[in-house]
Protein backbone atom coordinates (compact mmCIF):
# COMPACT_ATOMS: atom_id res chain seq x y z
CA UNK A 1 0.00 0.00 0.00
CA UNK A 2 1.49 3.34 -1.08
CA UNK A 3 0.63 6.19 1.29
CA UNK A 4 1.44 9.87 0.91
CA UNK A 5 0.64 12.95 3.00
CA UNK A 6 0.04 16.36 1.43
CA UNK A 7 -0.48 19.80 2.93
CA UNK A 8 -2.35 22.06 0.51
CA UNK A 9 -2.65 25.78 1.22
CA UNK A 10 -5.71 26.75 -0.80
CA UNK A 11 -5.61 30.31 -2.06
CA UNK A 12 -8.26 31.91 -4.26
CA UNK A 13 -10.57 31.99 -1.21
CA UNK A 14 -11.37 34.75 1.26
CA UNK A 15 -8.89 34.22 4.10
CA UNK A 16 -6.37 31.44 4.73
CA UNK A 17 -7.37 27.81 4.25
CA UNK A 18 -5.13 24.78 4.59
CA UNK A 19 -6.03 21.22 3.61
CA UNK A 20 -4.07 18.21 4.90
CA UNK A 21 -4.76 14.84 3.33
CA UNK A 22 -3.37 11.33 3.40
CA UNK A 23 -3.56 9.52 0.08
CA UNK A 24 -3.34 5.75 -0.22
CA UNK A 25 -3.41 4.12 -3.67
CA UNK A 26 -4.53 7.46 -5.13
CA UNK A 27 -7.53 7.75 -2.78
CA UNK A 28 -7.90 10.23 0.11
CA UNK A 29 -8.14 8.22 3.34
CA UNK A 30 -7.74 11.10 5.82
CA UNK A 31 -8.53 14.81 5.55
CA UNK A 32 -8.24 17.86 7.77
CA UNK A 33 -9.54 21.33 6.86
CA UNK A 34 -8.03 24.18 8.86
CA UNK A 35 -8.59 27.91 9.06
CA UNK A 36 -5.24 29.47 9.95
CA UNK A 37 -6.27 32.96 11.05
CA UNK A 38 -7.75 34.51 14.21
CA UNK A 39 -9.56 37.87 13.90
CA UNK A 40 -11.54 38.45 17.09
CA UNK A 41 -14.59 40.35 15.84
CA UNK A 42 -16.79 38.89 18.55
CA UNK A 43 -14.48 40.26 21.24
CA UNK A 44 -14.51 43.65 19.53
CA UNK A 45 -18.25 43.90 20.06
CA UNK A 46 -18.25 43.54 23.85
CA UNK A 47 -19.00 46.80 25.68
CA UNK A 48 -20.01 48.71 22.55
CA UNK A 49 -23.21 50.59 21.75
CA UNK A 50 -26.15 48.72 20.26
CA UNK A 51 -25.77 50.15 16.77
CA UNK A 52 -22.02 49.50 16.50
CA UNK A 53 -22.64 46.04 15.06
CA UNK A 54 -24.20 47.68 11.99
CA UNK A 55 -20.86 49.32 11.25
CA UNK A 56 -18.38 46.70 12.49
CA UNK A 57 -19.80 43.34 11.41
CA UNK A 58 -20.19 44.23 7.68
CA UNK A 59 -16.42 44.71 7.68
CA UNK A 60 -15.83 41.06 8.52
CA UNK A 61 -15.96 40.30 4.80
CA UNK A 62 -15.59 42.26 1.58
CA UNK A 63 -17.87 39.90 -0.35
CA UNK A 64 -20.85 39.24 1.95
CA UNK A 65 -20.93 42.51 3.92
CA UNK A 66 -24.64 43.04 3.17
CA UNK A 67 -25.38 39.62 4.67
CA UNK A 68 -23.67 40.56 7.94
CA UNK A 69 -25.45 43.91 7.99
CA UNK A 70 -28.80 42.19 7.41
CA UNK A 71 -28.21 39.65 10.19
CA UNK A 72 -27.09 42.40 12.60
CA UNK A 73 -30.16 44.49 11.76
CA UNK A 74 -32.52 41.53 12.25
CA UNK A 75 -30.96 40.82 15.66
CA UNK A 76 -31.64 44.44 16.65
CA UNK A 77 -35.16 44.27 15.20
CA UNK A 78 -35.86 41.35 17.50
CA UNK A 79 -34.21 43.00 20.48
CA UNK A 80 -36.32 46.15 20.08
CA UNK A 81 -39.42 44.23 18.90
CA UNK A 82 -39.30 46.70 16.02
CA UNK A 83 -41.94 47.00 13.33
CA UNK A 84 -40.31 47.11 9.90
CA UNK A 85 -42.26 48.68 6.98
CA UNK A 86 -42.80 46.60 3.85
CA UNK A 87 -40.83 49.15 1.83
CA UNK A 88 -37.78 48.57 4.03
CA UNK A 89 -38.11 44.80 3.79
CA UNK A 90 -38.21 45.05 0.01
CA UNK A 91 -35.14 47.31 -0.16
CA UNK A 92 -33.19 45.17 2.31
CA UNK A 93 -33.99 42.14 0.14
CA UNK A 94 -33.15 43.95 -3.09
CA UNK A 95 -29.63 44.77 -1.94
CA UNK A 96 -29.16 41.27 -0.54
CA UNK A 97 -30.19 39.76 -3.88
CA UNK A 98 -27.71 42.00 -5.72
CA UNK A 99 -24.94 40.75 -3.47
CA UNK A 100 -26.00 37.10 -3.95
CA UNK A 101 -25.99 37.40 -7.75
CA UNK A 102 -22.50 38.90 -7.90
CA UNK A 103 -21.17 36.31 -5.45
CA UNK A 104 -22.79 33.29 -7.09
CA UNK A 105 -21.73 34.09 -10.62
CA UNK A 106 -18.27 35.42 -9.84
CA UNK A 107 -17.56 32.31 -7.82
CA UNK A 108 -18.66 29.87 -10.53
CA UNK A 109 -17.00 31.63 -13.46
CA UNK A 110 -13.97 33.28 -11.86
CA UNK A 111 -13.12 30.93 -8.98
CA UNK A 112 -14.36 27.47 -9.92
CA UNK A 113 -14.50 27.18 -13.72
CA UNK A 114 -11.07 28.81 -14.05
CA UNK A 115 -9.54 25.45 -13.08
CA UNK A 116 -10.99 23.92 -16.25
CA UNK A 117 -8.39 25.98 -18.12
CA UNK A 118 -5.51 24.61 -16.02
CA UNK A 119 -2.61 23.40 -18.21
CA UNK A 120 -2.91 19.91 -16.69
CA UNK A 121 -6.09 19.49 -18.76
CA UNK A 122 -4.52 20.49 -22.07
CA UNK A 123 -5.12 17.07 -23.61
CA UNK A 124 -8.83 17.04 -22.72
CA UNK A 125 -11.34 17.64 -25.50
CA UNK A 126 -12.85 20.60 -23.63
CA UNK A 127 -9.57 22.42 -23.01
CA UNK A 128 -9.63 24.87 -25.93
CA UNK A 129 -13.19 25.88 -25.09
CA UNK A 130 -12.37 26.25 -21.38
CA UNK A 131 -9.28 28.32 -22.16
CA UNK A 132 -11.31 30.60 -24.44
CA UNK A 133 -14.01 31.16 -21.81
CA UNK A 134 -12.38 30.89 -18.37
CA UNK A 135 -8.75 32.00 -18.57
CA UNK A 136 -8.31 34.58 -15.77
CA UNK A 137 -8.85 38.19 -16.93
CA UNK A 138 -8.87 37.06 -20.57
CA UNK A 139 -11.61 34.48 -21.01
CA UNK A 140 -14.79 35.62 -22.72
CA UNK A 141 -17.05 34.43 -19.91
CA UNK A 142 -14.74 35.80 -17.24
CA UNK A 143 -14.69 39.31 -18.70
CA UNK A 144 -18.43 39.29 -19.33
CA UNK A 145 -19.17 38.16 -15.76
CA UNK A 146 -16.94 40.82 -14.21
CA UNK A 147 -18.77 43.54 -16.13
CA UNK A 148 -22.28 42.28 -15.40
CA UNK A 149 -21.72 41.66 -11.70
CA UNK A 150 -20.13 45.07 -11.26
CA UNK A 151 -23.30 46.49 -12.74
CA UNK A 152 -25.64 44.66 -10.37
CA UNK A 153 -23.68 45.96 -7.36
CA UNK A 154 -24.65 49.51 -8.36
CA UNK A 155 -28.03 48.66 -6.83
CA UNK A 156 -26.45 48.35 -3.37
CA UNK A 157 -24.75 51.71 -3.85
CA UNK A 158 -28.01 53.37 -4.92
CA UNK A 159 -29.99 52.06 -1.93
CA UNK A 160 -27.22 51.72 0.67
CA UNK A 161 -24.78 54.46 -0.32
CA UNK A 162 -21.82 52.18 -1.01
CA UNK A 163 -20.67 48.59 -1.46
CA UNK A 164 -19.09 46.86 0.33
CA UNK A 165 -19.54 47.76 4.01
CA UNK A 166 -22.74 49.79 3.82
CA UNK A 167 -24.67 50.45 7.06
CA UNK A 168 -28.08 51.64 5.83
CA UNK A 169 -30.12 48.94 7.62
CA UNK A 170 -31.14 49.85 11.17
CA UNK A 171 -33.64 48.49 13.69
CA UNK A 172 -37.02 49.54 12.32
CA UNK A 173 -36.09 49.70 8.63
CA UNK A 174 -33.52 51.57 6.53
CA UNK A 175 -32.11 55.07 6.83
CA UNK A 176 -32.10 55.78 3.09
CA UNK A 177 -35.24 56.88 1.26
CA UNK A 178 -35.02 55.92 -2.42
CA UNK A 179 -37.06 58.12 -4.74
CA UNK A 180 -38.78 57.23 -8.00
CA UNK A 181 -35.63 57.92 -10.02
CA UNK A 182 -33.59 55.61 -7.77
CA UNK A 183 -36.12 52.81 -8.20
CA UNK A 184 -36.23 53.30 -11.97
CA UNK A 185 -32.45 53.07 -12.12
CA UNK A 186 -32.47 49.88 -10.02
CA UNK A 187 -35.13 48.39 -12.27
CA UNK A 188 -33.15 49.29 -15.38
CA UNK A 189 -30.00 47.70 -13.96
CA UNK A 190 -31.87 44.52 -13.04
CA UNK A 191 -33.51 44.23 -16.44
CA UNK A 192 -30.10 44.54 -18.10
CA UNK A 193 -28.70 41.85 -15.80
CA UNK A 194 -31.67 39.58 -16.63
CA UNK A 195 -30.95 39.99 -20.34
CA UNK A 196 -27.25 39.20 -19.77
CA UNK A 197 -28.04 36.21 -17.53
CA UNK A 198 -30.37 34.73 -20.15
CA UNK A 199 -27.80 35.07 -22.92
CA UNK A 200 -24.55 34.36 -21.07
CA UNK A 201 -25.51 31.85 -18.38
CA UNK A 202 -28.75 30.09 -19.31
CA UNK A 203 -28.37 30.34 -23.07
CA UNK A 204 -32.11 30.94 -23.39
CA UNK A 205 -35.11 32.92 -22.10
CA UNK A 206 -35.85 32.89 -18.38
CA UNK A 207 -39.52 32.23 -19.14
CA UNK A 208 -38.61 28.94 -20.86
CA UNK A 209 -36.06 28.00 -18.20
CA UNK A 210 -38.63 28.32 -15.41
CA UNK A 211 -40.66 25.51 -16.98
CA UNK A 212 -37.90 22.95 -16.27
CA UNK A 213 -38.70 20.69 -13.31
CA UNK A 214 -36.54 17.56 -13.65
CA UNK A 215 -32.93 16.53 -14.22
CA UNK A 216 -33.91 14.98 -17.57
CA UNK A 217 -35.43 18.26 -18.72
CA UNK A 218 -32.22 20.03 -17.73
CA UNK A 219 -30.19 17.55 -19.78
CA UNK A 220 -32.40 18.19 -22.79
CA UNK A 221 -31.96 21.93 -22.34
CA UNK A 222 -28.17 21.60 -22.28
CA UNK A 223 -27.92 19.61 -25.52
CA UNK A 224 -30.35 21.84 -27.41
CA UNK A 225 -28.31 23.84 -29.98
CA UNK A 226 -30.24 26.95 -28.93
CA UNK A 227 -28.94 26.71 -25.35
CA UNK A 228 -25.69 24.75 -25.39
CA UNK A 229 -23.46 27.83 -25.74
CA UNK A 230 -24.55 29.19 -22.36
CA UNK A 231 -22.13 28.81 -19.46
CA UNK A 232 -24.63 26.58 -17.65
CA UNK A 233 -24.53 23.90 -20.35
CA UNK A 234 -20.78 24.32 -20.88
CA UNK A 235 -19.91 23.92 -17.19
CA UNK A 236 -22.13 20.86 -16.86
CA UNK A 237 -20.46 19.26 -19.91
CA UNK A 238 -16.95 19.90 -18.62
CA UNK A 239 -17.75 18.91 -15.03
CA UNK A 240 -19.27 15.62 -16.19
CA UNK A 241 -16.19 14.95 -18.32
CA UNK A 242 -14.10 15.38 -15.14
CA UNK A 243 -16.56 13.23 -13.17
CA UNK A 244 -17.38 16.11 -10.83
CA UNK A 245 -20.97 14.89 -10.82
CA UNK A 246 -20.02 11.85 -8.73
CA UNK A 247 -21.98 11.52 -5.51
CA UNK A 248 -20.27 12.13 -2.17
CA UNK A 249 -20.96 10.76 1.30
CA UNK A 250 -24.41 11.92 2.38
CA UNK A 251 -24.74 14.50 5.11
CA UNK A 252 -27.51 16.86 6.16
CA UNK A 253 -28.28 20.34 4.87
CA UNK A 254 -29.55 23.38 6.73
CA UNK A 255 -31.16 26.66 5.65
CA UNK A 256 -32.33 29.50 7.87
CA UNK A 257 -34.84 30.76 5.32
CA UNK A 258 -33.96 33.34 2.66
CA UNK A 259 -35.41 36.83 2.18
CA UNK A 260 -38.27 37.68 4.58
CA UNK A 261 -41.50 38.47 2.78
CA UNK A 262 -43.29 41.81 3.11
CA UNK A 263 -46.48 41.57 5.18
CA UNK A 264 -48.56 41.76 2.00
CA UNK A 265 -47.05 38.45 0.81
CA UNK A 266 -46.87 36.55 4.10
CA UNK A 267 -49.15 33.65 4.91
CA UNK A 268 -49.51 31.16 7.75
CA UNK A 269 -47.25 28.74 5.90
CA UNK A 270 -44.84 31.15 4.21
CA UNK A 271 -42.69 33.86 5.76
CA UNK A 272 -39.67 33.82 3.41
CA UNK A 273 -39.09 33.57 -0.33
CA UNK A 274 -37.19 30.34 0.35
CA UNK A 275 -38.34 28.50 3.46
CA UNK A 276 -36.10 27.36 6.32
CA UNK A 277 -35.49 23.69 6.97
CA UNK A 278 -33.25 20.74 7.72
CA UNK A 279 -32.81 18.30 4.81
CA UNK A 280 -31.51 14.81 5.47
CA UNK A 281 -31.53 11.81 3.13
CA UNK A 282 -34.32 13.21 0.98
CA UNK A 283 -36.53 14.23 3.90
CA UNK A 284 -37.22 17.85 4.86
CA UNK A 285 -38.01 18.81 8.45
CA UNK A 286 -38.74 22.12 10.16
CA UNK A 287 -35.72 24.03 11.42
CA UNK A 288 -35.37 24.27 15.22
CA UNK A 289 -32.80 26.96 16.05
CA UNK A 290 -32.52 25.71 19.64
CA UNK A 291 -30.77 22.60 18.31
CA UNK A 292 -27.77 24.59 17.07
CA UNK A 293 -24.61 24.28 19.15
CA UNK A 294 -20.87 24.84 18.77
CA UNK A 295 -18.14 22.38 19.71
CA UNK A 296 -14.53 23.33 20.32
CA UNK A 297 -12.69 20.00 20.56
CA UNK A 298 -10.49 20.61 17.50
CA UNK A 299 -10.61 24.43 17.56
CA UNK A 300 -8.12 26.86 19.08
CA UNK A 301 -10.57 28.09 21.71
CA UNK A 302 -11.07 27.43 25.39
CA UNK A 303 -14.11 25.38 26.28
CA UNK A 304 -16.77 27.37 28.10
CA UNK A 305 -17.08 26.43 31.76
CA UNK A 306 -20.43 25.80 33.39
CA UNK A 307 -23.82 25.14 31.87
CA UNK A 308 -24.84 27.58 29.15
CA UNK A 309 -28.47 27.96 28.22
CA UNK A 310 -27.84 29.08 24.64
CA UNK A 311 -25.42 30.64 22.17
CA UNK A 312 -26.38 34.04 23.58
CA UNK A 313 -24.08 33.30 26.53
CA UNK A 314 -21.35 31.42 24.67
CA UNK A 315 -17.89 32.98 24.64
CA UNK A 316 -15.09 33.08 22.08
CA UNK A 317 -11.81 32.78 23.99
CA UNK A 318 -8.73 31.96 21.87
CA UNK A 319 -6.21 29.35 22.98
CA UNK A 320 -3.42 29.00 20.41
CA UNK A 321 -1.61 26.30 22.44
CA UNK A 322 -4.59 23.97 22.82
CA UNK A 323 -3.69 20.31 22.39
CA UNK A 324 -5.30 18.34 19.56
CA UNK A 325 -6.68 21.52 18.00
CA UNK A 326 -5.91 22.20 14.35
CA UNK A 327 -8.25 25.00 13.19
CA UNK A 328 -9.39 28.50 14.12
CA UNK A 329 -12.83 27.51 12.84
CA UNK A 330 -15.34 26.24 15.41
CA UNK A 331 -17.54 23.17 14.88
CA UNK A 332 -21.20 24.17 14.63
CA UNK A 333 -23.60 21.25 14.82
CA UNK A 334 -27.33 20.81 14.31
CA UNK A 335 -28.85 18.18 16.60
CA UNK A 336 -25.21 17.20 17.28
CA UNK A 337 -24.66 16.40 13.59
CA UNK A 338 -22.49 18.15 10.97
CA UNK A 339 -24.57 19.77 8.23
CA UNK A 340 -23.78 21.67 5.04
CA UNK A 341 -25.19 25.10 4.30
CA UNK A 342 -24.97 26.63 0.83
CA UNK A 343 -27.12 27.73 -2.13
CA UNK A 344 -27.63 23.99 -2.70
CA UNK A 345 -28.92 23.62 0.86
CA UNK A 346 -31.13 26.69 0.39
CA UNK A 347 -32.82 25.31 -2.71
CA UNK A 348 -33.14 21.78 -1.32
CA UNK A 349 -34.82 23.07 1.84
CA UNK A 350 -37.09 25.25 -0.30
CA UNK A 351 -38.15 22.19 -2.30
CA UNK A 352 -36.84 23.53 -5.62
CA UNK A 353 -38.06 20.83 -8.05
CA UNK A 354 -35.10 20.87 -10.45
CA UNK A 355 -32.47 20.73 -7.70
CA UNK A 356 -34.40 18.06 -5.78
CA UNK A 357 -34.68 15.97 -8.96
CA UNK A 358 -30.96 16.36 -9.70
CA UNK A 359 -29.94 15.28 -6.18
CA UNK A 360 -32.37 12.35 -6.20
CA UNK A 361 -30.86 11.09 -9.46
CA UNK A 362 -27.16 11.95 -9.12
CA UNK A 363 -26.50 12.72 -5.45
CA UNK A 364 -24.50 15.52 -3.84
CA UNK A 365 -21.36 16.54 -5.71
CA UNK A 366 -19.18 19.55 -6.61
CA UNK A 367 -21.24 19.99 -9.78
CA UNK A 368 -24.48 20.03 -7.78
CA UNK A 369 -23.18 22.91 -5.65
CA UNK A 370 -22.18 24.91 -8.73
CA UNK A 371 -25.46 24.13 -10.46
CA UNK A 372 -27.36 25.61 -7.50
CA UNK A 373 -25.34 28.83 -7.77
CA UNK A 374 -25.92 29.07 -11.50
CA UNK A 375 -29.69 28.75 -11.23
CA UNK A 376 -30.39 30.59 -7.95
CA UNK A 377 -30.39 33.96 -9.82
CA UNK A 378 -33.28 32.63 -11.92
CA UNK A 379 -35.37 32.66 -8.73
CA UNK A 380 -33.94 35.88 -7.28
CA UNK A 381 -34.17 38.19 -10.28
CA UNK A 382 -37.98 37.99 -10.76
CA UNK A 383 -38.50 38.54 -7.02
CA UNK A 384 -36.24 41.60 -7.06
CA UNK A 385 -38.09 43.10 -10.03
CA UNK A 386 -41.44 42.47 -8.33
CA UNK A 387 -40.33 44.15 -5.11
CA UNK A 388 -39.06 47.21 -6.97
CA UNK A 389 -42.42 47.58 -8.71
CA UNK A 390 -44.30 47.21 -5.41
CA UNK A 391 -42.24 49.85 -3.58
CA UNK A 392 -44.03 53.19 -3.17
CA UNK A 393 -41.54 56.02 -2.44
CA UNK A 394 -44.29 57.95 -0.65
CA UNK A 395 -44.71 55.21 1.98
CA UNK A 396 -42.53 54.77 5.06
CA UNK A 397 -39.09 53.13 5.03
CA UNK A 398 -38.51 53.42 8.77
CA UNK A 399 -40.48 53.19 12.02
CA UNK A 400 -38.58 54.30 15.10
CA UNK A 401 -38.42 51.45 17.63
CA UNK A 402 -38.84 51.78 21.39
CA UNK A 403 -35.63 52.11 23.42
CA UNK A 404 -34.18 48.91 24.87
CA UNK A 405 -31.61 48.65 27.66
CA UNK A 406 -31.45 44.85 28.09
CA UNK A 407 -32.43 41.71 26.25
CA UNK A 408 -31.50 39.41 23.40
CA UNK A 409 -31.74 39.45 19.66
CA UNK A 410 -31.11 36.81 16.99
CA UNK A 411 -30.66 37.54 13.30
CA UNK A 412 -30.66 34.65 10.81
CA UNK A 413 -30.18 35.18 7.07
CA UNK A 414 -29.12 33.10 4.11
CA UNK A 415 -25.85 34.71 3.10
CA UNK A 416 -24.37 34.04 -0.32
CA UNK A 417 -22.65 30.91 1.02
CA UNK A 418 -25.40 29.69 3.37
CA UNK A 419 -26.91 30.26 6.80
CA UNK A 420 -25.48 33.12 8.86
CA UNK A 421 -26.49 33.83 12.44
CA UNK A 422 -25.83 36.74 14.82
CA UNK A 423 -26.61 36.22 18.54
CA UNK A 424 -26.76 39.43 20.61
CA UNK A 425 -26.92 39.86 24.41
CA UNK A 426 -27.49 43.40 25.79
CA UNK A 427 -27.15 44.69 29.35
CA UNK A 428 -27.40 48.28 30.61
CA UNK A 429 -27.76 49.56 27.05
CA UNK A 430 -24.48 48.05 25.85
CA UNK A 431 -23.53 44.87 24.03
CA UNK A 432 -22.52 42.31 26.65
CA UNK A 433 -21.93 39.38 24.31
CA UNK A 434 -21.96 38.78 20.55
CA UNK A 435 -21.68 35.46 18.76
CA UNK A 436 -21.73 34.62 15.06
CA UNK A 437 -21.94 31.36 13.12
CA UNK A 438 -21.05 31.79 9.47
CA UNK A 439 -21.65 29.47 6.50
CA UNK A 440 -18.01 28.43 6.25
CA UNK A 441 -17.97 27.60 9.96
CA UNK A 442 -20.60 24.97 9.20
CA UNK A 443 -18.90 23.68 6.05
CA UNK A 444 -15.21 23.85 7.05
CA UNK A 445 -15.73 22.79 10.65
CA UNK A 446 -13.08 20.49 12.14
CA UNK A 447 -13.83 17.22 13.89
CA UNK A 448 -16.05 17.38 16.95
CA UNK A 449 -15.87 15.60 20.32
CA UNK A 450 -17.13 12.37 18.73
CA UNK A 451 -14.58 12.55 15.93
CA UNK A 452 -17.20 13.43 13.32
CA UNK A 453 -15.79 15.36 10.38
CA UNK A 454 -17.36 18.51 9.01
CA UNK A 455 -18.94 18.56 5.52
CA UNK A 456 -15.80 19.65 3.66
CA UNK A 457 -13.66 17.00 5.30
CA UNK A 458 -16.35 14.39 4.56
CA UNK A 459 -16.45 15.43 0.91
CA UNK A 460 -12.69 14.93 0.56
CA UNK A 461 -12.68 11.41 2.03
CA UNK A 462 -12.71 8.81 -0.72
CA UNK A 463 -11.80 11.30 -3.45
CA UNK A 464 -9.56 9.89 -6.15
CA UNK A 465 -6.37 11.81 -7.01
CA UNK A 466 -4.82 10.80 -10.33
CA UNK A 467 -1.65 12.84 -9.86
CA UNK A 468 -0.72 13.73 -6.24
CA UNK A 469 1.79 16.27 -7.56
CA UNK A 470 -1.11 18.21 -9.10
CA UNK A 471 -4.21 17.24 -7.06
CA UNK A 472 -6.68 19.34 -9.00
CA UNK A 473 -9.50 17.02 -7.95
CA UNK A 474 -9.16 18.20 -4.37
CA UNK A 475 -9.22 21.83 -5.45
CA UNK A 476 -12.50 21.24 -7.30
CA UNK A 477 -14.09 19.70 -4.22
CA UNK A 478 -12.94 22.37 -1.79
CA UNK A 479 -13.81 25.28 -4.06
CA UNK A 480 -17.30 23.90 -4.67
CA UNK A 481 -18.03 24.97 -1.07
CA UNK A 482 -16.91 28.53 -1.90
CA UNK A 483 -15.11 28.82 1.46
CA UNK A 484 -14.83 32.26 3.04
CA UNK A 485 -12.36 31.94 5.90
CA UNK A 486 -12.33 35.61 6.85
CA UNK A 487 -15.88 35.06 8.09
CA UNK A 488 -15.31 31.64 9.62
CA UNK A 489 -12.21 32.17 11.75
CA UNK A 490 -12.47 34.09 14.93
CA UNK A 491 -1.97 35.38 11.29
CA UNK A 492 -0.37 32.57 12.36
CA UNK A 493 3.13 32.15 10.96
CA UNK A 494 4.05 28.47 10.98
CA UNK A 495 7.48 28.77 9.43
CA UNK A 496 8.70 26.93 6.36
CA UNK A 497 6.78 23.82 5.38
CA UNK A 498 6.92 21.36 2.54
CA UNK A 499 3.67 22.35 0.85
CA UNK A 500 1.91 22.03 -2.44
CA UNK A 501 -0.14 24.91 -3.78
CA UNK A 502 -3.31 24.60 -5.83
CA UNK A 503 -3.76 27.46 -8.26
CA UNK A 504 -2.97 31.11 -7.86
Amino acid sequence: MKRRSLTLPINRVEGDLEISVDISNNVVVKAQVAGTMFRGFEQMMSGRGLLDGLVITPRICGICSTSHLYAAALALDQLHQAEVPDNAIRMRNLTHIAEHIQSDLRHVILMFAVDFAHPSYNKRSFFAEAERCYTPLQGESAISTIKATRQVLEIVAIIGGQWPHSSFMVPGGIVSTPNSADLRKCRQLLEEVVHWYEKQILGGPLSEWQKLKTADELKSWCVDPAHKEGDLARIIRIAEDLQLDRGEATHGFISGGALPLPATEMSNSRSHLFGAGHWQAGRLKDLDLSRISEQLTSSYYRSNSGALDSLFLDKTIPDAEKEKAYSWVKSPRYADQPVETSPLAELLCAGHPLICSWIAEKGVSPLARELARLLRPAELLPAALRWIKETNPKDSFYIEPAPCEAGRGLGIVQASRGMLGHWLEVRDGLIDNYQMITPTSWNASPRDERGMAGPMEQALLGARVDNPDHPLELGHIVRSFDPCLVCAVHSLHKGNRNTLRLGA
